[in-house]
């Protein structure tokens, strides 16, 4: 088992700052053991009582600080539904030093290749702790933004405890793909302008989660580009965050 050890958040903290319409008494501050040290992991629990589904929640190479209130919105669909989200942030002490010192994209790529075996290794140990817990009804489902969409389709074809994979313009990284023999029930949504993820990276995941037998399936956003979830105004962001909440709620709910 997973060494977990916790302290409350207080209102206006954090990430509760930003997410100020997810109730202070709901999150938690999380610390995991894991490989290369401790993952810190923000914890919003649903209000339903007994057991329940988990969802881990992935940021993109900026983090969670990077438009906080947008990953919000996740958290408190997933947690109207009954889920508890899990906010896990992935990176290492050594992974942020180096991303301050990468200027390009080419090198901050080449970085990040070198990296899925470990994050997704992390992400396994968080999903360890998560299901020890008291509340854990043993399902638990993964969602990825971006970079974090890779580390979660990783960590999904190397861990089938996991039950239910959601991927938001991102892709499977092209040194694991070869050796995928299994998937989860997946959805991936992508913006059909994206120029930093080609939504082909997007097609090409759902392709092989199909190709292993798993449920797969696509939503295209025309004219869409990167990250179009996190706009505040724009009403395809309603759609992909009512999408994502009920995919998992039809995947995790269940007796």
């Amino acid at each position: 088992m997973q060494a977990i050890s916790r302290r409350s958040l207080l209102g206006g903290v954090a990430l509760l700052a930003t997410a100020s319409s997810l109730a202070a008494a709901t999150a938690e501050q999380l610390t995991v053991d894991a490989g290369e040290g401790r993952v810190t992991v923000s914890r919003f629990a649903s209000e339903r009582s007994g057991k329940r589904p988990a969802v881990l929640v992935l940021h993109g190479s900026r983090g969670f600080d990077l438009r906080p209130q947008a990953y919000g919105r996740y958290a408190k669909a997933l947690t109207a539904d009954g889920i508890d989200a899990y906010f896990v942030r992935y990176y290492t002490p050594a992974d942020e030093q180096a991303f301050r010192t990468l200027t390009t994209r080419e090198t901050r790529e080449a970085y990040e290749t070198g990296r899925f075996d470990v994050w997704a290794a992390r992400v396994s140990s968080v999903l360890s702790a998560v299901l020890a817990g008291a509340h854990s009804s043993g399902r638990i489902g993964l969602l990825g933004f971006s970079l974090g969409g890779y580390v979660a389709a990783a960590a999904a074809a190397r861990d089938e405890r996991v039950s239910a994979l959601a991927v938001l313009y991102g892709g499977m990284p092209d040194k694991i793909a070869p050796q995928v023999k299994h998937l989860p029930p997946m959805i991936e949504l992508h913006g059909e302008a994206d120029r930093n993820v080609p939504l082909a990276s997007g097609e090409a995941l759902v392709r092989l989660g199909k190709s292993v037998g798993a449920a797969a399936e696509i939503v295209r956003y025309p004219g869409k580009a990167h990250g179009f979830d996190f706009a505040d105004n724009d009403p395809m962001t309603a759609d992909a965050v009512n999408r994502v909440a009920g995919f998992f709620q039809a995947r995790l709910n269940v007796a």
